[in-house]
């Protein structure tokens, strides 16, 4: 009897099609376990289903203590021009040189699960893949922090996440132990007025500022030293969201941010930075009376202008989320030539937390051997095995000095030129000798805080007084609240005096802050700051903004005029501003020639809230049909509220006038009565003229000088 049938066998899969287990081995059933019968027990012996299940139970590592939420993108960094002149660092050297870089941007209070538009800092940090090891640039969207001192740390994000006994609120700093620790804490009121701005609620992440926040050095080949501040400016422009628009998305889409990098970089729409510092030569630090050292402080661009020296594109969404954006692993402290670090005591406390941080959450002392932090130039060192080792090592040597192995593994450390040199200190603190304590020139709380607050334009000033009147309202310890207010009149009298209004404390107290623990007097010697505003604080537009990537909602109904939109439409798209059809319903509608008009989006799934401006199509039998559409009219007076550019097309202006805007006024005294309201006709030649003006409405983003807006219900 033959040994093994003749029928002919079917042609051989290849091998990448067959499901295996990690050691490759064929897995004949993914469906069922192993069992005694088939109604049976689940065997032990079942090493497959073992496997499997041992994978799904460990696939998940730490999550970040903070910056836990974030999403993530590879691109190039490009220097203008060569910066020999300041310092060594190869990446600045070469204008035709790309540099690989993969940036991560973040929240920082809320868990990986919270929402992307919840008022909070940003992370923004960049790793640049350079030829002489990796360089980590690790900030914030905001160029301050809350305290000078790292041993402060762990108690401002203990006072910042959840409180432990509930584990509430949830990405949010509208709570008794952050302010509280906030009020006994005057060095945190300039980061405060900050954070209580727009800044706090940014429109895109690829329409956001990044800094440094600390002050490092730049050292050149001779030794000459610059002390600098790093600025990312993003090419679309600085812009905001409404804080009642934020809570809405936070709702709707809490991945906003994620969704909008990520479809941004899909479409080819690359986000781009320009890299800017500000430079000041050692030894002339003091004349600008501001300490350099402290991260409460930033120095105005009116006294050391920001220098434009590169330019960064995010051209590449990553190729898994969980090995690259969340493995990722920055530290302030991987630097290479020609970068030093100040003696910032936050930064200098940050070296030690990084690391530590990290060897928690990846597992061991081999992080820096995952794809994405891996280095692209040669890695030399005697460093062996370890958690999570993925590259063995042969060599007979794990030691230096030696004789006993290859010449390969005699590595120069005899402080070679081209090797990273720690630059020595040339301020006049080190006579002291080392000591706990905090220099005068640190003292100055709330300078810097008047300078943002008077930087404020009329409407900004506004959020930033409704952001704090939200924040303690939520905070139910009254005493509390009342030491915030008295904090607040130190920065300015009319400020504190809003906030307090509304918030069931007494008048503001600037001696009373004086006179509580934290507080502390300003040193003499310091020369006082000059300027009284700073227009590069401010996120008022100025000028014409890019309108590319701005996204404009199309409200349309049965009877729309299809002949009068298209030509609208067709020089917005032109500008690159993305428009989505918004109707009652997904499908399509009938135009007045009835035809097809495709419908993209509903009210329901795609609101006000996540579009940059709306667009209201004409057509009579259009119009009287929105008119009558509750949704519709809160789609407009939603959008109203927020300030955002709206525009009707001829009969359109019929739903405007039914909500009290535009009432039979001509398209000139429209936009002097509701600012940023564009109404005309789009018929024949008048298209263009249309389309261009709300374009320019839409460059300035939003148009708070509604005054008619706050009596809005939506």
């Amino acid at each position: 009897m033959p040994l093994a049938s003749h029928r002919t066998a079917p042609a051989a899969a290849p091998p990448e099609s067959y499901l295996t287990t990690s050691q490759g081995l064929r897995i004949s059933d993914n469906h069922n376990s192993l069992k005694s019968g088939v109604r049976g027990p689940t065997l032990l012996e079942d090493f497959i289903l073992r496997e499997k299940i041992t994978h799904f139970d460990h696939e998940r590592i730490p999550e970040r203590v903070v910056h836990a939420r974030g999403s993530a993108a590879h691109g190039y960094f490009q220097p203008y021009r060569s910066l020999a002149s300041v310092t060594q660092a190869a990446f600045l050297q070469d204008p035709q040189q790309k540099t690989p870089v993969f940036v991560r941007f973040s929240t920082v209070a809320g868990g990986a699960g919270s929402a992307d538009t919840v008022r909070d800092v940003r992370g923004f940090a960049v790793k640049f893949y350079t030829q002489q090891g990796n360089y980590d640039l690790v900030g914030n969207n905001i160029p301050v922090f809350f305290i000078q001192d790292a041993m402060k740390f762990p108690d401002l994000i203990h006072a910042l996440k959840p409180e432990p006994r509930h584990g509430m609120p949830q990405a949010a700093s509208a709570h008794d132990t952050f302010w509280d620790f906030a009020s006994l804490m005057p060095e945190a009121t300039h980061m405060l007025m900050w954070l209580m701005s727009d800044r706090a609620l940014p429109r895109s992440l690829r329409m956001m500022q990044g800094f440094g926040v600390h002050t490092f050095r730049f050292i050149n080949a001779a030794g000459d030293v610059h002390f600098v501040k790093f600025h990312w400016k993003p090419k679309l422009g600085m812009h905001g969201l409404a804080w009642d628009e934020a809570q809405k998305i936070a709702g709707k889409d809490p991945d906003f941010h994620r969704r909008d990098l990520w479809s941004a970089i899909a479409q080819g729409h690359f986000p781009e930075w320009e890299l800017g510092v500000q430079m000041v030569p050692a030894g002339q630090e003091q004349s600008l009376g501001i300490e350099l050292l402290d991260p409460t402080k930033l120095i105005p661009e009116e006294l050391v202008p920001v220098e434009p020296i590169g330019r960064m594109v995010l051209d590449r969404n990553p190729g898994n989320f969980f090995a690259e954006t969340e493995q990722v692993a920055f530290h302030p402290g991987h630097l290479v030539p020609g970068i030093d670090f100040s003696n910032d005591p936050l930064l200098q406390g940050r070296l030690f937390s990084y690391t530590d941080t990290q060897l928690s959450r990846l597992g061991g002392p081999n992080f820096h051997q995952l794809p994405i932090n891996r280095a692209v130039c040669p890695v030399h060192n005697f460093q062996r095995d370890g958690m999570h080792c993925q590259a063995p090592q042969a060599e007979r040597v794990a030691y230096e000095p030696h004789t006993l192995g290859p010449a390969a593994t005699e590595m120069r450390v005899d402080g070679d030129a081209l090797g990273f040199q720690t630059q020595p200190d040339t301020g006049d603190d080190a006579p002291g000798g080392k000591q706990r304590g905090r220099s005068p020139s640190f003292h100055d709380h709330f300078s810097q805080a008047t300078l943002f607050w008077n930087s404020q334009s009329p409407a900004e000033k506004e959020h930033i007084v409704a952001a704090f009147r939200f924040e303690l309202s939520k905070v139910q310890t009254p005493e509390v609240r009342q030491r915030m207010v008295d904090n607040l009149a130190c920065v300015d009298a009319r400020l504190a005096r809003k906030v307090a209004s509304d918030i069931g404390v007494g008048a503001p107290d600037a001696q009373a802050a004086a006179g509580r623990a934290g507080f502390r007097v300003p040193d003499a010697a310091m020369p006082a700051l000059a300027l009284t505003e700073s227009a590069a604080l401010s996120m008022a537009v100025r000028g014409a903004a890019p309108v590319a990537t701005r996204t404009v909602a199309v409200l349309v109904h049965d009877g729309m005029d299809a002949l009068a939109l298209r030509p609208v439409l067709q020089q917005l798209e032109k500008a690159g501003l993305a428009c989505g059809t918004v109707g009652l319903r997904l499908g399509s509608v009938a135009t007045m020639g009835k035809r097809k008009f495709m419908v993209e989006h509903s009210f329901a799934t795609m609101p006000s809230v996540l579009f940059d401006a709306v667009l209201v199509a004409g057509g009579a039998d259009c119009a009287q049909a929105l008119c009558a559409l509750g949704d519709a009219r809160h789609y407009v007076q939603e959008a109203y509220k927020h300030g955002k550019p709206i525009c009707a097309v001829d009969e359109g202006v019929a739903l405007l006038a039914g909500l009290g805007i535009a009432p039979g006024q001509a398209a000139a005294d429209v936009a002097l009565a509701h600012p940023g309201v564009v109404v005309g006709s789009a018929r024949g030649e008048d298209g263009t003229a249309l389309a261009l003006a709300f374009m320019q409405a839409i460059a300035q983003h939003r148009h708070w000088g509604r005054e008619d807006a706050g009596g809005v219900a939506a």
